[in-house]
């Protein structure tokens, strides 16, 4: 692997990915969203030598024609852009069939068209719904518990049909929950993190009650970079995680001690899911990461807390913590 496209490379995995592959020695070419403002999202957070040693394309994962062109000429893609956010699936479904399904359709199209020898496809935990099991495995039942989970089970769907219809070699890698620098105050760490960090008496979430599964950002990418390096991987889904539960309310409190807040943890109506589409549980099983990828989480929960905390104190300016950040 001498050169890899990344797609989604603005957003916060993919930045994360982006060094470890530049690191590494892999050429990268990280496609962003085109915008008027010329804006390279998380991209612009990293030093002056790495960006320079980047080269960024712009456009739209939607443009079959631009992702063809984007493709050309890259041993691997890391297919990472998508639509993400649980709550705008509610009000914008359509748009998350468009950019999900049909942006990884383009992206497949493509890497079959000019002969990529590897395609990581990204899922999500979320894809697995509530838990009727744990820990999850990936024989557990696919369950769209929310349009985005949808949108992104099709996705899966289709790279696996790429696979088995014209032997285009993907490995679909299913994170569970990561967390670290450079995330959006729409996933919970940042959220809690900016309110602690601003001094709010109340720190502000949806339900409490769930668990989650955390994997810090590094150790998500490394999985990532194993998975394709693996040719025992192809044709697979890999989960990544930690293995490890643990409720939004715990989480909550966690980070607040180690930001230095006393505030009260309060829910707040607004940010509730609707109830049947909350995932209550999800907590991974990841030995056949260990077994396939001889791969496993290296960064402990509270490390991976004070570096992203670190990180929400050092740039408070990205967030907005008086606001719900749908």
């Amino acid at each position: 692997m001498k050169r890899a496209l990344i797609t989604g490379a603005g957003g916060f995995i993919g930045s994360h990915l982006v060094e470890l592959l530049l690191a590494e020695g892999i050429g990268v070419r990280a496609m962003v969203r085109y915008n008027s403002r010329n804006s390279h999202g998380n991209l612009e957070l990293l030093d002056e030598k790495t960006r320079s040693a980047v080269e960024v394309v712009a456009g739209d994962i939607q443009d079959p024609f631009f992702v063809r062109s984007a493709v050309r000429g890259v041993d691997a893609v890391f297919h990472l852009a998508a639509l993400i956010g649980i709550p705008y699936s509610y009000v914008a479904a359509a748009q998350y069939v468009s950019v999900n399904v049909q942006g990884t359709l383009n992206v497949l199209q493509a890497s079959l068209d000019e002969g990529v020898g590897k395609v990581v496809h990204t899922s999500t935990s979320e894809a697995y719904g509530t838990a009727r099991y744990v820990p999850i495995d990936e024989n557990h039942p696919l369950q769209a518990q929310s349009p985005y989970a949808a949108s992104k089970i099709g996705a899966d769907k289709m790279a696996e049909s790429y696979c088995l219809s014209f032997g285009l070699p993907v490995v679909t890698v299913r994170p569970f929950n990561t967390f670290g620098p450079r995330q959006s105050a729409r996933a919970v760490v940042p959220t809690v993190a900016s309110q602690a960090v601003a001094g709010f008496p109340e720190i502000q979430l949806g339900s409490l009650s769930p668990v989650r599964d955390l994997t810090y950002v590094e150790d998500t990418v490394a999985g990532f970079l194993a998975a394709a390096r693996s040719e025992q991987a192809v044709g697979q889904v890999v989960n990544l995680g930690c293995g490890l539960g643990i409720s939004v309310g715990e989480l909550a409190r966690k980070i607040a001690r180690l930001a230095g807040s006393q505030a009260n943890i309060v829910c707040d109506a607004e940010r509730v899911r609707p109830p049947k589409s909350e995932v209550m549980q999800l907590i991974c099983n990841s030995g056949k990461a260990r077994q396939l990828l001889g791969w496993e989480p290296r960064v402990s929960l509270e490390e991976g807390l004070c570096r992203a905390i670190g990180f929400v104190r050092d740039h408070a300016e990205l967030y907005k913590p008086a606001l719900y950040n749908v």
